[in-house]
């Protein structure tokens, strides 16, 4: 296209309502516009990527026997209230009535829709696998959108749903989808880690995130360097502590003063000892009860994995005011000895303690020589700390890496979990009645497109992978008064768009300069200048804009070089 003839409003100012790199270049370059907080109008550049991003995902979907459905953005309350998630999943979900009174939701996922549509079309064991996909705008009410397109209230999602006849069955369907999502951000010309998660308010027994690295990206992740381990910091393990050493001389509990001192460093340093010796006791409040969690005290309580070891919807640390009435103690001087009536969950590090210090329950008091079993027991043994950098990898004991990531994608099993509420069932070769063995897949296609310029960027604007740029290259007359310059050019145009490559003709009669500031804030993968030397040399200048190469080729050759060059980029 030429570029009289588009929509492109570029801007030269950054827009004060944009924080993060992808926004503002989104912004800058003309691609999204806001309509409302959290809510964007995707102009044509956008648009182009977008398409691209979505025929890349139909395709490895498609390579994996994905089917293409399309389901309904308004979903009936009937269907939340059936599966138990109409008053629990938050104030997140759209909620509306129509002229009937009748509540209805804008759907933020859609577990319940397709889950009763399988339910009305499977009999028959026969009848699975089924991988069921489809591509559409999703809707949730964040509390605080930001950073345009990586947190908004609606966006573009491609969501598949697996269905199989037991476990081993969606291992399989599993696999596909992890082999088809590789595939995908592969093909985007990103770089990604598919990293363990926890699964969240979809529930599920196994997840996968995948997250592009990026400085920009909200979520930590750990990873070794050495094997194939990665995680998300909300479920990361490390080594397994070391048992206690049977031969420790287990001293006589005593109680210390300790006034003042409240954190598990203030109390090490009073004490003149390691902050690994101090036993941390921080109480939460589930939706169910008061809980003790127990950490070394140079760990950090890790809130996602207790929460899931607790089976907790809810869970937030106590404030002070409960901390006393439970306890009988003031918050900084709770330990576990003498604690009662409060669930205690201990991290399997304060297992293996010996002769450690842990609050009295009494205001300005510790005490030392603390033993697990003999001074006290908890109900549960779990893993729930908070894995840093620098700790043993849990597969190989290598050092674990910490990274930035932008999710962009992550792979479920659902198992029965919905099947089970909804009653989703099949028969089996036997005639007995099974529920249906689920797994849940989404990729967010609109964060792709902005993780991918968080990824690719320089001062100067947008760097586009080739396969999801809005146009391969961009065809730029330096003189639009000079005829032979502007016939040059719009003949390349032709002859490359001819042969497949997506290419823009700068016809504006604007300055070279700002032809090259938009050609680089746009982010066209390639230049192609026309110039005098054109038309005396016969040579026009092609500059790649991932590199900033720059390089002269004669204009018989053009067209030839151009294809010979696009896959690489």
């Amino acid at each position: 296209m030429r570029t009289t003839e588009m929509l492109i409003p570029t801007l030269r100012e950054v827009p004060a309502e944009a924080e993060v790199v992808s926004h503002k270049l989104l912004l800058r370059a003309g691609f999204i516009r806001k309509a409302a907080s959290g809510v964007y109008t995707y102009l044509p550049l956008a648009q182009r990527v977008l398409r691209k991003i979505k025929n890349i995902v139909r395709e490895e979907m498609d390579k994996q026997g994905g089917q293409e459905l399309l389901m309904p953005i308004i979903q009936p309350a009937e269907m939340w209230l059936e599966s138990g998630r109409w008053h629990v999943y938050g104030p997140e979900l759209f909620r509306l009535k129509d002229r009937h009174n009748r509540d209805f939701c804008l759907g933020p996922t859609h577990e319940e829709v397709i889950t009763l549509l399988m339910r009305g079309e499977v009999r028959s064991y026969k009848q699975m696998p089924q991988l069921l996909y489809q591509i559409q705008n999703k809707f949730r009410d964040e509390r605080r959108p930001r950073f345009g397109l990586m947190r908004g209230r609606e966006f573009i999602m491609k969501d598949l749903y697996s269905f199989d006849r037991d476990e081993a069955a969606l291992d399989v369907s599993y696999k596909k989808m992890h082999e088809a999502y590789t595939n995908v951000f592969n093909r985007c010309g990103l770089q990604f880690r598919p990293v363990e998660a926890d699964s969240g308010a979809i529930g599920g027994s196994s997840t996968h995130e995948f997250m592009v690295l990026a400085e920009s990206g909200e979520a930590a992740i750990l990873y070794c360097t050495k094997c194939d381990y990665a995680a998300n910091v909300e479920k990361a393990t490390s080594q397994p502590a070391a048992g206690l050493d049977p031969t420790t001389q287990q001293l006589a509990l005593k109680e210390v003063s300790t006034p003042g001192q409240k954190s598990a460093d203030q109390v090490a340093a009073f004490l003149s000892m390691a902050t690994g010796q101090i036993i941390k006791t921080m109480i939460y409040q589930t939706d169910k009860e008061i809980v003790a969690a127990l950490v070394r005290g140079d760990r950090d309580v890790n809130e996602i994995k207790l929460q899931n070891v607790l089976g907790a919807l809810t869970l937030e640390l106590a404030g002070d005011a409960a901390i006393q009435q439970a306890t009988g103690a003031v918050a900084g001087y709770v330990g576990p000895v003498g604690l009662k009536n409060i669930r205690m969950v201990a991290d399997p590090e304060v297992m293996a303690m010996a002769n450690a210090v842990a609050g009295a329950n009494k205001a300005e008091a510790h005490f030392a020589n603390v033993n697990p079993n003999r001074d006290f027991k908890p109900e549960l043994v779990e893993d729930i700390r908070l894995v840093r950098a620098g700790e043993p990898c849990p597969k190989c004991q290598a050092e674990l890496q910490e990274a930035k990531g932008i999710e962009v994608g992550q792979i479920f099993k659902l198992g029965t979990k919905y099947s089970e509420t909804l009653g989703a069932t099949f028969l089996d070769e036997n005639g007995k009645e099974k529920p249906i063995v689920m797994g849940c897949y989404g990729i967010g296609v609109s964060r792709t497109m902005a993780a991918a310029i968080e990824q690719n960027n320089d001062e100067n604007g947008i760097i586009w992978p080739a396969a999801i740029a809005p146009f391969h290259a961009v065809v730029i007359p330096v003189s639009a008064k000079d005829e032979n310059q502007v016939k040059l050019a719009g003949k390349l145009y032709q002859e490359l768009n001819q042969t497949g490559v997506e290419t823009v003709l700068d016809d504006r009669t604007e300055r070279p300069g700002v032809k090259f500031k938009d050609a680089d804030l746009i982010g066209y993968p390639l230049r192609i200048v026309v110039g005098g030397k054109a038309i005396e040399e016969g040579v026009v200048e092609v500059h790649q804009r991932r590199t900033g190469k720059t390089e002269l080729i004669p204009v018989a050759q053009v067209v030839e070089q151009i294809n010979k060059l696009l896959p690489t980029l």
